[in-house]
């Protein structure tokens, strides 16, 4: 089998991956439209009708709660007050002690100056995405998330001052049976987790005891449907962890579909991703607690709802106690993900839904990285991992040149061969193997190096797409993204080139004269293929057929020989 043989292989592979990704994606797509029954709610809670612009407020966990549970009660709250803290990286608005607005101040919405910055939490309707956290009780008076806590002081906005490292937002809720929870809000420089810290004080006559939850919610977003747009392929839908458990993920349209959850675990985490960025309510690691999830159909669109419950927390009369909680809303940087410590949590950044995919991106993102931080450039990076793909496959490329000057030398006698024996193929097939094992010819020899890169290719590909830290970035000239197609097409024109040229180098060995034609549109196929692709990824395709073109045409001068005579 000879090269050309395999860009049929590829380009079949290609558009078979590319026909399951679509078909996956209208799959999901229609999952998630608006459907007419009830949402199956967890066995471990009730949920009641929310109110609009909120989800609707938990009752105590089953198990925990033997009496059914009491109304919420307590000092009538005034009209809810919102906060708006901000820092270098994060703008956010603080209501009732909710997260409803959150900006992210170094990621602009589009390359145009003055875009505004990314937007993860959002108060309208058709966008709706919120994080919230509040308390139950089966028997005392509890604050939920529903405007009951109200912001301690008169200040309406926090901004981080220079020379700070911290912004605390406090905010409060008194109950008629003397018990207080202030609930503070802290958000540090650079740092995209906010921590969220709620400390009780009981200062009546009888014990209190509450379970506190933590909750994302949000709407479908809206995603621009097509080969072309990277957000397509990316996983939309709430993820989790636990010790037990390990990691999980559920798009958004498979919430009904795979079932109710319910999960108790230790050491867990819940988050809501999309393409480049998530949200994620990190308890501390040595809390238990239970992971559910529903949906709520009575706001209009449907809202999406991943839901943390944790441990009972008992406060006797004249005690305290507190609990936190880290609140991650940003982007899906490896390297800051990671500096939270925080077990599996890195596996939000979704390279694949396959996990020879996903652990073959883990290792070659982390190869770029450590390009780039010799480099500086993320374009160049992509072009030294080429280099050292090739170097590792040398000695597979070296086996593969030598065996294809063989087959040119020897294509007079294999033409020889196919006139002789005419419309016989089988003899001729049987006559063309004899010749290849008395000259020592391997005909899969040219197969096997472009079969080993095409997991690499695949796993580059999700590399790309998923990457915020790829995102905007600059190659050279023209390149202005790396995650955005090519503008002006130089690149798919090159690889169009490149193909052609490595087809004038390759013998077409046995082939007739119509898969010949049909071979000889392949290049133009390909390029047709990597117009839509991310440009980076075509800068990783061009580079690799470039080197093996040279590398090709140098093995052919030092091992090709005088056309063997019939």
């Amino acid at each position: 089998m000879n090269q050309i043989r395999t860009f049929l292989v590829l380009a079949w592979l290609m558009v078979a991956v590319l026909l399951w990704m679509e078909w996956g994606k209208e799959k999901t797509a229609a999952a998630a439209q608006p459907q007419t029954s009830a949402a199956q709610a967890s066995p471990s809670v009730t949920v009641p009708g929310a109110a609009a612009g909120s989800a609707a407020v938990p009752t105590a966990p089953t198990d925990a709660a033997p009496v059914p549970p009491a109304p919420v009660a307590g000092t009538p709250a005034p009209a809810a007050r919102q906060v708006v803290a901000q820092t270098d990286v994060l703008r956010v608005v603080l209501d009732a002690g909710n997260v409803i607005e959150a900006d992210l101040l170094a990621y602009p919405e589009t390359r145009d100056d003055g875009a505004p910055p990314v937007r993860m939490f959002d108060t309208d309707p058709l966008h709706y995405y919120a994080a919230q956290t509040g308390w139950v009780s089966s028997s005392n008076a509890a604050p939920s998330h529903e405007g009951q806590f109200v912001p301690e002081g008169t200040a309406t906005s926090a901004t981080l001052a220079q020379g700070e490292n911290t912004v605390i937002v406090p905010f409060v809720w008194t109950g008629a049976n003397g018990v207080t929870i202030r609930r503070s809000f802290v958000l540090t420089r650079g740092d995209y987790a906010i921590e969220v810290r709620d400390e009780i004080v009981n200062t009546g006559s009888a014990a209190w005891q509450g379970f506190p939850y933590r909750q994302l919610i949000r709407t479908a977003p809206a995603v621009k449907r097509g080969m072309t747009n990277p957000e397509s392929y990316s996983l939309v839908g709430a993820t989790w962890f636990g010790n037990d458990i390990g990691y999980s993920r559920r798009q958004l349209g498979d919430f009904e579909s795979d079932g109710p959850l319910n999960a108790k675990d230790s050491n867990i985490w819940i988050a809501m991703v999309q393409h480049h960025f998530f949200s994620a309510w990190i308890p501390r690691p040595d809390d238990t607690g239970t992971i559910s999830m529903q949906i709520d159909r009575s706001t209009g669109a449907p809202r999406y709802l991943i839901r943390e419950f944790g441990a009972p927390i008992a406060v006797p009369a004249g005690q305290q106690a507190s609990t936190t909680a880290r609140l991650w809303v940003g982007p899906k940087q490896v390297d800051l993900i990671q500096a939270q410590g925080v077990r599996g949590l890195d596996r939000v950044v979704d390279y694949s839904r396959f996990s020879i995919f996903a652990m073959l991106g883990e290792g070659l993102f982390w190869v770029l990285a450590k390009l780039h931080g010799l480099i500086g450039n993320w374009g160049w990076s992509i072009i030294g991992l080429v280099l050292l793909v090739k170097l590792a496959l040398y000695p597979l490329s070296v086996a593969q040149y030598k065996s294809m000057a063989k087959m040119r030398k020897f294509q007079p006698r294999i033409a020889q061969l196919k006139e002789r024996y005419g419309d016989d193929k089988q003899k001729f097939q049987m006559a063309m193997m004899e010749l290849y094992k008395k000259e020592k010819i391997n005909p899969i020899g040219g197969c096997l190096p472009v079969l080993l890169q095409m997991p690499v290719f695949f796993a580059l590909y999700w590399v790309l797409l998923e990457s915020v830290e790829l995102r905007h970035t600059p190659w050279m000239l023209w390149i202005q993204d790396l995650t955005a197609r090519d503008p002006y097409f130089i690149l798919p024109v090159l690889n169009i080139a490149i193909m052609w040229a490595t087809q004038k180098l390759t013998p077409m060995v046995g082939m007739d004269p119509m898969q010949a034609k049909i071979m000889q549109f392949m290049p133009l196929v390909f390029g047709a293929i990597m117009i839509f692709f991310p440009s980076g990824l075509v800068l990783y395709w061009v580079t690799n057929g470039g080197l093996g073109l040279l590398q090709q045409w140098w093995m052919i001068r030092r091992y090709s020989e005088a056309p063997a005579k019939a």
